[in-house]
């Protein structure tokens, strides 16, 4: 009779247990507004980019002709990792249209939102220009074509930059693709990665192309400066890289979940 007694009092003990488990789990979170789903992350990305073009314009027109290519390189790569880190939880911090792109073709947002967010990026890259002319001083934007991409000269230097512009856009796409969007890989040191990437692209490329990876960041100076030769480049380049970076992450590269082929 005592065992009885005693499993019983298990029993009930077990089920006020499971009952105040049951009632101390946490409610479900209210669903975003609209403003947090829609308007706030396309905020983020005007800014974002807004920045990112801004100081990465500024390190051209300012740049010191004994550093080279150095300071353009480390002040790009260092713009877009700190722009990443603050900005991840409201946008995804993709303030380039490949990445934007490649992300919705891995299965990374909807497609309601890709229209929205290249339009923001190209204000971004707009507006960023703009205060970077009204920074600098009129006789070194002149002299730097207001860090609008001018380093392409003749039909000879096409082919390697176009090549450069979609393997360097394939790679930093790639590393955002890897570390922020595949289950299998993801990682919290993706900004560090990708401002790493973007350093080590404009240090092995900048005297090729000009190492742009953004038609955002080239649509702004282009705009400010009226200065479109070669400028479709820069958009042809860095699309078809980062449209390459999709496909290796969804055929090959990608998880269970990302990859389409070989299951």
């Amino acid at each position: 009779m005592a065992e009885t007694k005693m499993a019983e009092e298990k029993l009930e003990m077990s089920n006020v247990e499971t009952t105040l488990m049951k009632n101390t789990k946490k409610p479900a979170p209210p669903p975003l507004s609209t403003f947090e789903r829609v308007i706030q992350p396309c905020l983020a990305e005007v800014i974002g980019t807004t920045f990112f073009v801004f100081i990465g314009c500024v390190s051209v027109i300012e740049n010191v002709e004994s550093v080279g290519r150095v300071q353009p390189a480390l002040v790009h790569g260092l713009a877009v990792a700190v722009m990443v880190a603050c900005m991840a939880e409201i946008s995804g911090s993709h303030f380039n249209p490949p990445f934007t792109i490649a992300i919705y073709l891995c299965g990374g947002m909807q497609l309601t939102m890709v229209f929205p967010y290249l339009i923001s990026q190209l204000i971004g890259g707009l507006l960023g220009a703009a205060m970077s002319k009204a920074m600098t001083p009129s006789n070194r934007y002149l002299n730097a074509t207001g860090a609008a991409f001018s380093i392409l000269k003749s039909d000879d230097q096409l082919a390697g930059a176009i090549f450069g512009e979609v393997a360097m856009t394939c790679l930093v796409t790639m590393v955002v693709l890897l570390g922020a969007v595949n289950n299998k890989s993801k990682s919290p040191l993706v900004p560090f990665m990708v401002g790493c990437t973007v350093i080590i692209n404009i240090l092995a490329g900048g005297d090729v192309s000009g190492t742009c990876l953004n038609p955002a960041r080239a649509f702004g100076p282009a705009v400010m400066a009226n200065y479109w030769i070669y400028h479709w480049v820069y958009w042809v380049g860095p699309i078809g890289g980062g449209l390459v970076a999709a496909a290796l992450v969804r055929l090959l590269l990608g998880d269970e979940k990302t990859r389409v082929i070989m299951k």
